[in-house]
This record gives C-alpha cells, sequence and structure tokens, in this order.
C-alpha cells in the first residue's frame, strides 16, 4: 500500500461530528414569556405569603391586635374572642389558598416541562458521548495500524542489520 492509498482510506472511514438535534432552551424564559399578568401577581404573592418576614410581620400584627383589645380600657373594636381578628384571618385564608394553589400548579407545570427538558438533554448528552467513543475507537485503530506498520519497519531493519555484519564481511555459514 502507497502513502496516498493509507491517507486515503482514513479520510473515507474519518468520523465526522455533526450535531443532529436542536440547541437546548432555558425552561424558565419560555416558561416565564408565557405568564398572564395574573399569574405573575399570583406568584409574587405567594412567593411573598411562604417567606418568613411575612410570618414575623403577620404574628407582630395579630399580637399588636391582641395586646390593644386586652389592655384597652375604654373602646374594645373586637373584645374577646377576637370575632374581627377571626374574619379577617379568614377572609386571608379564603384567598391566599387558591393564590398559592395556582402557584403551586403552575410551578408543577414548569417541574414537568423541566423533567423533559433534562431527559432531553440527556438524550443529547448520550449521543455525543457515543459519537466521542467512536471517534475514539477510530483513533485506536488507527494507532494500531501505525503500530503495525512502525514493527514491520523495525522487523525489516533488524532483518537487514542482521544480515550484515558491522565489520561489513558476509555472515559466515
Amino acid at each position: 500500500m502507497t502513502a496516498n492509498s493509507i491517507i486515503e482510506k482514513w479520510e473515507k472511514a474519518r468520523i465526522r461530528h455533526s450535531h443532529r438535534h436542536s440547541p437546548v432552551r432555558n425552561i424558565n424564559k419560555l416558561h416565564e414569556e408565557e405568564f398572564t399578568r395574573g399569574q405573575q401577581i399570583a406568584d409574587r404573592l405567594a412567593a411573598v405569603m411562604g417567606s418568613w418576614p411575612f410570618i414575623v410581620v403577620q404574628s407582630v400584627m395579630l399580637a399588636f391586635w391582641i395586646s390593644l383589645n386586652v389592655i384597652a380600657y375604654i373602646n374594645h373594636w373586637d373584645p374577646y374572642p377576637f370575632i374581627l381578628l377571626n374574619l379577617t384571618l379568614s377572609f386571608q385564608a379564603a384567598y391566599a389558598a387558591p393564590i398559592i394553589m395556582m402557584s403551586q400548579n403552575r410551578q408543577a407545570t414548569k417541574d414537568r416541562l423541566m423533567a423533559e427538558q433534562d431527559y432531553v438533554v440527556n438524550i443529547k448528552a448520550e449521543d455525543e458521548v457515543k459519537s466521542i467513543m467512536a471517534h475514539l475507537e477510530q483513533q485506536d485503530e488507527v494507532m494500531i495500524d501505525i503500530l503495525r506498520r512502525i514493527e514491520a519497519q523495525h522487523q525489516t531493519i533488524m532483518g537487514r542489520l542482521d544480515a550484515t555484519p558491522p565489520d561489513g564481511n558476509s555472515p559466515q555459514a
């Protein structure tokens, strides 16, 4: 085999990598672009109502309300058992629960989209790894071929050296 035929053989067998898949999408951006104004408000309210600052502020307000109504000498606007306070908290809960549930449902939808996207990315990564492995196997074949050729050349050279002694005389029989 000539050097050109060997080069042509490996050029034909050479693996050229190409991406056969769509680019990865940012689910967070795609999901937020679809939000209506009401959904954005619901998410903000759920974020606020599910935070420690909200719990602390509400606790302070409740303690202040109860303290003022217990201590007040003249004007008890909400005497014990604090019916107005209970009505206010019930009103708050009646609106907070559905808003928080809407936000959770959207989060569950987003989580499903993220899981699908993770699956797609894993498939793409698997394809990339397969491509890399095929390329490495091809490189192994080329290196083994090169090693065989070097070994054959080495044997040829060693045979020539054995045929001619260092003093230049022909070998004795």
